[in-house]
């Protein structure tokens, strides 16, 4: 099943006539409200009349960038200034009628605003309050500044990376923020669990969701080694192979794969060899394997390679950028890419990596301009017209529409 396989006008959304108040900023949060604005939720994103600093990330076209609309299309945009009793005041009105509150500020801000869950939840007693953070909202490390770089190092994400590039001993620095998308993601699978607990308990709750613990639920292997002695691979048992002409993933995962790669590579006779054919020795003897193989892979294309591992069930790949992943024609069938616009605009953004069948769960069509939405919003919570420009500070300022 495709997105292209059915109507997503005539299917309904997950989260239609959900309201978010969405506080976060950067990556993690909005990541998390991205993925409800997908799934038909009215994601209300607050901002400072300046808007938060990612709408300065490139690529930026005619003052908008694509980096930012990648992770907040679909959302209605509200200017209010935290830091006056007018705009506090909005908050709370909302609230009433607000399901979900996502808001990623370090522990503490939100209590000062007297925004916090505790605050809040007496005036909706079903509101579910989800607080981001770099350590968890209480704690030693609690009020600790944090981002992504900084949690991989703290997670032991980094160190245990490089326990893998045999040689090195320097960290790396990885610029691709694994514990901002993990986090918003783990934040959106707990909004959802207490959402379907409301059904029931008809209250809501708050959740705390933490990068550090976030991130170190990658460390699956790592976090028994630390445990218990496990002794280490002469080479890492997943890794690039040479061919002629580049290099090629090989996932030699289970005893079928590796009877078919040695099928591949022309030694049969390995499957019962005894440096290989227990799977305790095989670890002990692993570069010699991988030697044996590349041995083979270094003398055909990557091709060839890729078509003889695939001709027997190997799973393998060869190294791509993203832009030729993002050209491969399973993208486009499983519709993975949306083309959305600003006022920049157009550009593709990817739609949530699920389908269902019975909704819809693609991107919005457009991206809001700041402040949008921001007088729609003042008149619902009762400002007269007169309130609301000496709010804004505009007079004739109109709802949009």
């Amino acid at each position: 099943m495709t997105v292209a396989e059915h109507d997503e006008d005539n299917l309904t959304k997950s989260f239609q006539g959900l309201r978010v108040l969405d506080f976060s900023t950067t990556i993690a949060g909005p990541h998390c409200t991205r993925m409800l604005a997908d799934m038909g939720a009215e994601v209300i994103k607050i901002e400072t009349a300046e808007g938060e600093t990612m709408r300065t990330r490139p690529p930026v076209r005619n003052m908008c960038s694509t980096a930012f609309g990648q992770l907040n299309i679909g959302k209605n945009s509200l200017v209010l200034d935290l830091k006056s009793p007018e705009g506090i005041e909005v908050v709370r009105r909302l609230v009433a009628s607000t399901d979900v509150l996502v808001e990623n500020f370090r522990p503490g801000v939100m209590r000062r605003l007297k925004l916090d869950y505790d605050s809040l939840q007496a005036l909706n007693p079903k509101l579910i309050y989800c607080s981001i953070s770099g350590y968890g909202q209480t704690g030693p490390s609690a009020e600790l500044p944090a981002y992504a770089p900084v949690i991989h190092a703290a997670s032991g994400y980094d160190m245990a990376h490089l326990a893998y590039q045999p040689g090195r001993s320097r960290p790396d620095y990885c610029g691709i923020y694994h514990a901002d998308v993990l986090t918003g993601v783990y934040a959106f699978g707990a909004i959802a669990a207490a959402l379907y607990q409301r059904h029931g308990a008809q209250r809501g709750q708050h959740i705390d969701v933490s990068m550090l613990e976030s991130m170190l639920s990658l460390t699956l292997n790592e976090l028994q080694w630390s445990q218990f002695e496990v002794k280490p691979t002469q080479r890492p048992m997943f890794g690039p192979i040479a061919t002629a002409d580049g290099y090629v993933m090989v996932a030699v995962a289970s005893e079928k794969t590796f009877q078919s790669l040695m099928k591949v590579i022309g030694h049969p006779e390995w499957v019962t060899d005894p440096r290989f054919a227990v799977y305790a020795d095989r670890r002990d003897n692993w570069a010699d394997l991988m030697n044996g193989v590349e041995a083979w892979s270094q003398s055909v294309t990557t091709e060839k390679c890729l078509a003889a591992l695939n001709g027997e069930g190997v799973p393998s790949s060869a190294y791509r950028t993203v832009n030729e992943a993002l050209s491969d024609p399973q993208i486009a069938h499983r519709g993975a890419l949306a083309e959305v616009q600003d006022g920049g605009g157009t550009f593709k953004v990817l739609n949530l990596p699920f389908r269902m069948s019975g909704a819809s769960v693609v991107a919005a069509k457009r991206m809001a301009t700041l402040g949008e939405h921001t007088v729609a919003y003042l008149r619902e919570t009762g400002l007269s017209d007169d309130e609301i420009a000496a709010f804004t500070g505009k007079r004739r300022m109109t709802a949009p529409g």
